[in-house]
């Protein structure tokens, strides 16, 4: 005798029949005591597992999705429900999951990738340059100065000229000065960051306001730059940075909550739906601001309905125990959209103010090997302490020697406190020396790292370290990746763009403006890995691999729908963009 199957929908076309039969066949379906109690136990059974999978609120079909999911790494179909994603495959795997209700979105075709994870951003910082001057694009003096002059035009005297973005390789390499721009600005202070955050140049007003001299001292972590006089030229480095910030009155709540909507409305228009957030924080700048955000701005955001992406917080390292006490009071999860993630500090400056701390001096300043931005002691103190608080901890470091110590630092806090899944992070990580990188993976170091940066760094950096440190050492992503270490992508905004598609581009291609073929081409990354570097890898960088990172069962509905169907297409150079993005399986772009 052949035994013939039921169809999964026949099976429950039978079994609904039955559970749907009157009282009267129930109660005498019920006297037969020996099937009454396992026969009801199992409609109850049924009939619960009818309501969890029975309704999808939406279900995907006809696309070619990229999951970030080894176990299943296509699929054309998923079904969401309740913000979660409950199946991935085929069609035939997710049509009984609809019902009634449920919406169809038809991808005709078109790629889809997990939402993109920022995993390095100053979110509230970038919000508010978009409000101010941007020197971005900047590429001559007197581009910079029209720049200015065309800004404090409509200023009322006496307020702040903020903004920023310049880079000085950009015209060829000289450094702005005060006099630049003391004529145009007589009655208005001005503070204009560089665009890596670690530079930046006061009028003279400001120095003025500030107190600054020309006869004062370089404090530790900092530096102020002279001309061949010894007198001041406006550009202050790091730790010196705060001699002028903290002159520059604190932004307003509403301005900061505006600023908070624009960053977040254009990571969704660039696909990102999580950013590890490191706050308003630099050398120089206070530990405040970034609680001060997290309770005037985060915290309501999330209470009125207006957090528009999920963030990962970062502190100061200086506060970790007020995030230990935080964390133990409210848990690593206060909501869907804001999660507490570790600490932040700083082991050096950057390459291009020639701040990052390296082993031999930079070759166009024979006397300089940057700049040890914290004392290693006390931020050893630190580190134990917030590690052994649970905290994950982060530590920016660019130049090969400060990724030398905090890789050393680590391992020592790693003897003291014991072997647990604690993923300290390297922040940035942009050069080292051979062999370095089978480091990162052997103590299972998170490298941080920024795609676009080797874009503004290419041609400095040959200048700052010479051809053969700039080439075997920077930005080494395949060599990292080949010796296991997870890499987690990001940007630094507003440092460099939120641009996800064109940071992988970067990390496919290594090709900067202006030049002709790759930035040591061996450190080439493929797309399926740097994809995975902009979703899964960096969803494990930050401990949020269980809720994003992948389009996998369970998982958080967040994902990218592409303008194209096709993965050369999609390496190209500007050929695909970003057609929608979803959270938590509703539209939020456009």
């Amino acid at each position: 005798m052949r035994v013939r199957w039921l169809s999964v929908s026949a099976t429950m076309a039978i079994l609904l029949s039955i559970a749907s039969l009157p009282l009267l066949t129930q109660n005498t379906i019920n006297n037969c005591t020996t099937f009454s109690s396992s026969f009801s136990n199992f409609l109850k059974i049924f009939r619960s597992k009818t309501v969890q999978r029975g309704v999808a609120d939406l279900i995907v079909t006809n696309g070619t999705i990229f999951t970030s999911d080894d176990s299943l790494p296509f699929a054309q179909s998923m079904a969401i429900r309740s913000g979660r994603i409950i199946q991935v495959g085929d069609y035939s795997s997710v049509q009984d999951l609809a019902g009634p209700g449920t919406r169809e979105l038809n991808l005709e075709g078109k790629m889809v990738v997990p939402g993109f994870i920022d995993s390095h951003v100053h979110l509230i910082s970038g919000g508010l340059q978009m409000a101010r001057v941007e020197l971005h694009d900047v590429k001559s003096k007197d581009h910079f100065v029209d720049k200015v002059k065309e800004a404090v035009a409509n200023m009322k005297q006496g307020s702040w000229l903020l903004g920023g973005g310049w880079n000085n390789d950009f015209w060829g390499g000289e450094l702005p000065m005060a006099s630049w721009i003391d004529d145009i600005t007589p009655h208005n202070p001005v503070w204009l960051s560089r665009i890596d955050g670690h530079m930046g140049l006061a009028n003279s007003l400001a120095l003025k306001l500030a107190g600054t001299s020309s006869y004062m001292n370089d404090p530790d972590g900092g530096a102020i730059i002279r001309n061949s006089n010894g007198e001041a030229t406006g550009l202050l480095v790091d730790s010196t940075m705060k001699l002028i910030t903290s002159c520059i009155p604190e932004v307003s709540v509403d301005v900061r909550r505006e600023a908070l909507m624009r960053a977040s409305n254009l990571a969704l228009m660039r696909g990102v739906t999580t950013v590890v957030d490191v706050g308003r924080y630099f050398p120089g700048s206070s530990t405040e601001t970034s609680w001060e955000d997290f309770s005037d701005v985060y915290t309501w955001a999330d209470l009125v309905g207006k957090m528009l992406i999920r963030v990962c917080l970062f502190f100061p390292i200086e506060t970790w125990a007020r995030l230990r006490d935080l964390k133990y009071k409210a848990g690593p999860k206060l909501s869907e959209k804001i999660y507490l993630g570790g600490v932040k500090a700083f082991a050096d400056g950057s390459l291009g103010s020639s701040s990052a701390l390296f082993h031999e001096p930079y070759v166009d300043e024979p006397h300089n090997s940057g700049l040890e931005v914290a004392d290693i002691n006390s931020l050893h103190g630190m580190t134990v302490s917030a590690d052994k608080a649970g905290l994950q901890v982060a530590i920016h470091a660019i130049g090969d020697k400060a990724n030398a110590l905090i890789l050393d630092m680590y391992a020592s806090v790693v003897s003291h406190n014991g072997f647990r899944d604690r993923r300290f992070r390297i922040e940035h990580a942009q050069h080292l020396v051979p062999g370095m990188a089978s480091r990162f993976s052997e103590q299972a170091i998170i490298a941080s790292v920024q795609p676009d940066h080797m874009l503004d760094d290419a041609d400095s950096a040959i200048k700052k370290l010479g051809i053969e440190r700039a080439t075997k050492g920077s930005y080494v992503f395949q060599s990292l990746l080949a010796s296991g270490t997870k890499l987690a992508f990001g940007s630094d905004w507003p440092v460099a763009d939120i641009n996800p598609l064109g940071s992988i581009r970067t990390a496919m291609k290594r090709i900067p403006s202006g030049w002709h073929e790759a930035w040591s081409s061996s450190e080439c990354m493929n797309l399926s890995d740097a994809l995975k570097a902009y979703t899964i890898w960096a969803a494990h960088g930050c401990f949020l691999d269980k809720d994003v990172g992948s389009v996998s069962p369970g998982k958080l509905a967040d994902f990218v729908v592409l303008s194209t169907d096709s993965w050369d297409e999609f390496s190209r150079e500007g050929s695909a963009y970003v057609e929608a993005t979803y959270m938590g399986g509703i539209r939020a772009f456009p």
